[in-house]
């Protein structure tokens, strides 16, 4: 039974000497906001305070959960980071650490899921931790069910599960599905890191302290299957419109596995429009050039409904999605440096003459989708 230790529950800090000091925090612009003075009211520095005493909880919590492990007799494997660990490089299509000292899983141009912490029981169970000061958590499930989705492909034979941690007066929890297990902790404030980072005359710090035992293991030795993004978004691309009779593949598109990968990748491209079709369906205003292409996806919303959305990319990290909803026409602008961007470009590279699609075909995807959605409520 996985249950919150008391010391972990009230953030004691007595075992973890000076190493939460010793961590790198991106303060760049909280130090710039107090240089100028702005007031600690003010929203610019409540975001930017926010946002590193996330990051200052997240390792103050690893640190705990590195003791943890050690001592309890049900962890089998827990995976080191930060300067527990030895190697500072993220490699391609497996788990390991990256220069920020993190634990992710990369494609080689592209990082696709981070992860706070990550361990094994003997039970084969496989954890991953989330760990977050918001007290909302309802936008939080689309981050873990992309993140259950991976591990579960990469690590077939182990039971995925999560282990989110909270302080307490967190809303939403319920709304969880029922892999994620939550623990409540005390109230955490980050004053004291700030107070030694702002310090002119800062205290020698205690020696960092490595926590070491059998079950602590580096992230690049565990063995996982073997899986490659883009070739199976690829794949994926291809079968949805391979059907000899139908526009798209619906009984391939709402199979379990492939289900289980549109979680993970949220967005499936199916084919793209002419930037005609494209002005008229999005009421687009903008010139293009006659070969502009608007890509056209099936994209996963929080109720597990899927809909259409469109991509129409400009340049080679300039890309626009645009959405409908009740008839209302929303545009918004992509992350240059998100995977999106590259995933867009990847698929229109892979796109041929037969994956144009016009307004009529649009018109029967959306039914068949509706359809499928109302039957699965009913």
């Amino acid at each position: 039974m996985l249950d919150i230790s008391k010391s972990i529950k009230n953030l004691d800090n007595y075992d973890i000497a000076d190493n939460l000091f010793h961590y790198d925090y991106n303060t760049k612009h909280l130090l710039s906001l107090i240089k100028k003075g702005i007031d600690k009211e003010d929203p610019s520095y409540l975001s930017s305070y926010r946002s590193f005493e996330g990051e200052v909880f997240e390792n103050f919590v690893y640190e705990k959960l590195l003791r943890y492990a050690r001592d309890d007799e049900n962890i089998e494997k827990f995976i080191l980071k930060g300067f527990h660990q030895n190697r500072h490089k993220a490699h391609a299509n497996t788990l390991s650490i990256s220069e920020k000292e993190q634990i992710v899983y990369r494609t080689k141009s592209r990082e696709i899921s981070e992860f706070d912490a990550m361990f094994i029981t003997k039970d084969k169970e496989l954890y991953f931790v989330e760990m977050t000061l918001v007290k909302s958590v309802l936008k939080l499930r689309k981050r873990l069910r992309k993140k259950k989705a991976l591990l579960d492909i990469i690590f077939p034979n182990y039971d995925v599960k999560a282990l989110i941690i909270l302080n307490e007066g967190a809303t939403g929890t319920k709304q969880f599905p029922d892999y994620c297990k939550v623990w409540f902790t005390k109230e955490f404030c980050a004053a004291d890191v700030l107070a030694y980072i702002t310090s002119q005359n800062r205290r020698k710090l205690l020696p960092k302290v490595k926590i070491s035992g059998p079950c602590m293991i580096e992230a690049h030795t565990l063995k996982l299957h073997p899986f490659r993004y883009y070739n199976t978004m690829s794949w994926i691309t291809k079968t949805i419109r391979s059907h000899k009779k139908h526009i798209i593949d619906m009984s391939f598109l709402m199979s379990f596995k492939i289900q289980r990968y549109q979680d993970l990748y949220n967005k499936f491209y199916i084919g793209y429009l002419n930037i005609e079709d494209g002005k008229s369906l999005l009421n687009l205003t903008e010139e293009y050039s006659e070969d502009q292409r608007v890509v056209v996806a099936l994209e996963k919303k929080h109720s597990d409904e899927i809909v259409l959305t469109y991509y129409i990319q400009t340049g080679r990290k300039k890309l626009y999605l645009y959405s409908i909803e009740e008839s209302k026409i929303t545009k918004e602008k992509k992350d240059p440096y998100g995977i999106t961007v590259t995933e867009v470009f990847h698929i229109n590279k892979l796109m041929d003459d037969s994956y144009k699609l016009s307004l009529a075909n649009i018109g029967v995807i959306k039914k068949l989708l509706k359809e499928r959605f109302e039957s699965k409520r009913s």
